[in-house]
């Protein structure tokens, strides 16, 4: 085997990706690159949007916080919320606030972004997926429409079923990002809400045209457990079938979760109708990667055995 650096593209967003992306940045064979979603419509970063103007900037602060320099510090000084000084900057994240004024002051969000990852001693890159405004709407079974990341996942917590996505209007993928994934030697994709932080990035113009350039392997990370009751039924497999055709290529590697967490901890997450993620009968194309990935009293991926796992992987692949 001969060891070389490999370019590795990073989609999501919420809390799933920036925990890989901790997870990934040790290992020295590694150039990470984070595609993350850009279609949160909830807490600071959704009001931020609104009322100032400016492109949701949670999930990428937190993917750049994930690959700083000294990750703790940084997180302990840019998560913290602001006192009640001044009504409307109340209960934003400083790090929130800083990369939207660093936005307002360049006029270039992608620049902002550059400016937090040097900031932060970055150990990776950041793209925003796009940095056009658009917003995620779903259409569930019963033809019902709804728009906006929150307003999808509450109504899947109450037992719709999501049917299809869009995006409204259609944006475009920056072209700094469409030549930054046509460079990458493999893809990951996941963990993370599956129609508001997986699915999405891939319904913007462009980047399903760039994927194609990938010679590498697509890997999907499952989720954990399901999201409310809309998903009953749902299986890590149909998360390999719908990926699949949302990409427009197959997935290759699906790692996937095999641990079974306490019953104390199964019966909290019942009580919000979320259970363990089924595997389901995957294709005979995609190769299985299982282990016990989870952590703790908490639906978290354990970082360091993910990492390894996927390291095994990409090795098995491309060295």
């Amino acid at each position: 085997m001969r060891l070389r650096q490999l370019n590795v593209g990073c989609f999501g967003g919420g809390t799933g990706l920036p925990s890989l992306l901790g997870g990934l940045k040790s290992n020295p064979w590694l150039r990470l690159h984070a595609v993350v979603t850009m279609f949160d419509s909830g807490g600071s970063s959704g009001q931020l949007r609104y009322e100032v103007g400016v492109l949701q900037p949670g999930d990428v602060l937190k993917c750049a916080l994930a690959l700083a320099r000294n990750e703790a510090e940084a997180r302990r000084v840019l998560l913290s919320r602001l006192p009640t000084i001044d009504r409307k900057l109340a209960g934003h994240t400083g790090g929130n606030l800083l990369l939207s004024m660093m936005e307002t002051y360049s006029g270039d969000f992608l620049a902002a972004v550059d400016g937090l990852r040097s900031l932060l001693g970055c150990t990776g890159n950041v793209w925003p997926v796009t940095v056009q405004r658009s917003s995620v709407c779903a259409e569930y079974s019963n033809g019902a429409c709804t728009r906006g990341e929150v307003e999808i996942d509450r109504g899947q917590s109450r037992g719709q079923f999501v049917k299809r996505i869009w995006l409204e209007p259609t944006p475009k993928i920056h072209p700094a990002v469409d030549t930054a994934i046509r460079d990458l030697d493999a893809v990951l994709i996941g963990p993370g809400s599956f129609y508001t932080s997986l699915m999405p990035i891939f319904l913007v113009k462009g980047v399903r045209e760039a994927l194609h350039d990938v010679k590498g392997p697509v890997v999907l990370i499952s989720n954990l457990l399901t999201e409310g009751s809309g998903m009953n039924g749902f299986t890590a497999s149909e998360g390999v079938k719908q990926i699949s055709d949302a990409i427009g290529r197959p997935v290759d590697v699906l790692v996937h979760n095999v641990a079974t967490p306490s019953e104390d901890v199964r019966s909290r997450y019942a009580e919000e109708h979320k259970h363990p993620l089924e595997l389901g009968a995957l294709p005979e194309n995609c190769e299985l990667v299982e282990g016990d990935f989870w952590q703790d009293e908490i639906a978290r991926h354990h970082k360091r055995r993910l990492a390894f796992a996927i390291w095994l992987a990409l090795a098995k692949r491309l060295l």
